[in-house]
């Protein structure tokens, strides 16, 4: 190890002039050892640094391909929702004028359905009069002949005798023996 160390040792004391060795002079060795870095990396690193950029440049591409794609994509939905925004629109505009129409025909509908409910229930009203009023009519006539009957009853039963009474009875049986011999 004492050799080593004796190397190093000797490498500085070592003149500078035409012989090589280590420059502690920051300011004049930098931009040479950068130079000398720089292009080291340039020279080896310029595949890997084209190869990233270009690897790069296929992903925007892509990206940016992609994008596009999206958009037309986007824009062609858009047309078809417009489309369908304009027909619907159009039905809501014919089912609104239909529905007006509609509602002009079930009102028109109702009003003569109502008027010819009204005629009807008119008409059952003439009726039940007419049909109360011949009622009240014969109800007014039983009423008279029941009281005409009774009279007549009253007066026959008054006037008649016995006799009379026998006879009316005997002429009847006659007439009904008569009206026998006829049907037989």
């Amino acid at each position: 190890m004492k050799n080593v160390t004796d190397s190093f040792v000797s490498l500085v004391h070592w003149p500078f002039a035409g012989s090589f060795g280590f420059n502690t002079d920051i300011l004049a060795t930098n931009p040479i050892n950068l130079s000398v870095v720089i292009g080291v990396l340039i020279f080896f690193g310029k595949g890997v640094l084209s190869d990233l950029l270009d690897n790069r440049k296929l992903r925007i591409l892509n990206s940016i391909r992609n994008s596009e794609e999206l958009q037309d994509g986007a824009v062609e939905r858009l047309e078809k929702a417009r489309a369908r925004l304009r027909k619907v629109e159009i039905e809501a505009d014919q089912f609104r004028v239909n529905g007006y129409s509609e509602i002009e025909r079930e009102k028109l509908n109702l009003i003569n359905s109502t008027s010819k409910t009204l005629d009807q229930l008119e008409n059952y009203k003439n009726e039940t009069i007419h049909f109360e009023q011949q009622r009240a009519i014969n109800q007014v006539r039983q009423r008279v002949f029941q009281q005409a009957l009774q009279g007549a009853l009253g007066t026959l039963n008054s006037c008649l005798n016995k006799e009379l009474h026998l006879r009316t009875i005997s002429a009847n049986i006659g007439i009904f023996g008569a009206m026998k011999e006829i049907t037989d």
